[in-house]
């Protein structure tokens, strides 16, 4: 049988329960190959299993099918996924791995992930092993640094909701914007553009390794990917009736991720069109190497006169709220 992929616990939370739920678990006795995992879910509010989380996993299940074949291991460049149902944290999570092509330098695997017998992503991830090369990349943009700016957690703890308490008692990932969060209101310009920087709450273990960091960075990039577009269409997180979904996926990685360094997003949102809307990532990290380039495509539909959003993404302030500026949290 092939073993699961070894994903060593952090020993702080809420770190440790993202690493714990990344580690899948062998499906035995089927006679399919053992190419087989299952998996569970982090609780979220939404009531829906969180994307970032199923990609991370089902990276983790196709580099577990992986041969060292004595020149080093490979490890995952790029992936490509597609959502198809929104998954249910309560009930078990199968990824069945299709290993498609095992090259001299590359490897493709394809894995699905479903639940009671029904897909709900599929993805094709490419793992290459370690080879030397012409070294090039864009320049990071000057920024202010993660120390200037106001962290994410800082803010949740500053509102009184249920929401905004769960957030910050179970967000893995210390998140601080350039311009300004959209948490509760429309950025201060309609413009389609952020940077924000981004780290792990907590270290992760020694052990690991490089694909695990990769893991993380793609666990946690699904929850800003679609900011960009939300501030293009002047839209918050607290926007009323908004509907959100992300539709794919697609991501490379460049050079090595150390998901417990500030990370550099600098985003952008090209287009929006039909209740479609298009986001992209360069994620750099703390000394300006170029780590990964994203993007991805989400459903964003709000109400019109014909039309109704079926979602509610909102993070309700008290009544009498004027939308004025969000009161500095208590030093």
């Amino acid at each position: 049988m092939t073993q699961p992929y070894p994903v060593p616990p952090a020993s702080t939370e809420p770190l440790g329960s993202v690493t714990r739920i990344l580690a899948l678990e062998e499906v035995s006795g089927e006679g399919n190959g053992g190419d087989s995992f299952t998996g569970s879910s982090l609780p979220q509010i939404s009531g829906r299993i969180y994307g970032g989380q199923v990609v991370a996993q089902g990276l983790l299940a196709a580099a577990a099918t992986m041969v060292d074949d004595g020149d080093g291991p490979r490890q995952p460049h790029s992936v490509h996924a597609y959502f198809m149902r929104g998954g249910r944290p309560g009930q078990p999570l199968r990824f069945d791995v299709e290993r498609m092509h095992d090259g001299r330098s590359f490897s493709q695997r394809r894995t699905t992930a479903s639940q009671g017998g029904v897909p709900i992503l599929t993805m094709v991830s490419s793992f290459q092993e370690q080879q030397e090369g012409i070294d090039v990349q864009l320049d990071a943009p000057d920024v202010p640094r993660p120390e200037e700016l106001v962290s994410a957690l800082e803010i949740f703890r500053s509102i009184d909701h249920p929401v905004a308490k769960f957030l910050g008692r179970t967000t893995a990932f210390d998140i601080r914007h350039v311009e300004g969060n959209i948490y509760l209101r429309p950025g201060r310009r309609i413009e389609g553009r952020q940077h924000l920087w981004v780290r792990s709450r907590g270290a992760i273990p020694p052990t690991a390794t490089q694909t695990v960091h990769r893991a993380l960075l793609t666990y946690m990039c699904d929850q800003v990917m679609l900011e960009p577009a939300l501030r293009s269409q002047g839209l918050s997180w607290r926007s009323e009736g908004m509907s959100l979904a992300t539709l794919d996926h697609a991501q490379w990685f460049h050079r090595d991720v150390d998901a417990s360094d500030w990370m550099l997003f600098v985003q952008d949102s090209p287009t929006s069109q039909g209740g479609r809307s298009m986001a992209r990532a360069e994620v750099f990290d703390s000394q300006g190497r170029l780590v990964s380039t994203i993007a991805q495509e989400g459903m964003i539909r709000t109400p019109t006169a014909s039309a109704h959003g079926s979602g509610d993404w909102a993070i309700r302030v008290a009544e009498g709220d004027d939308g004025g500026p969000i009161p500095a949290p208590a030093s």
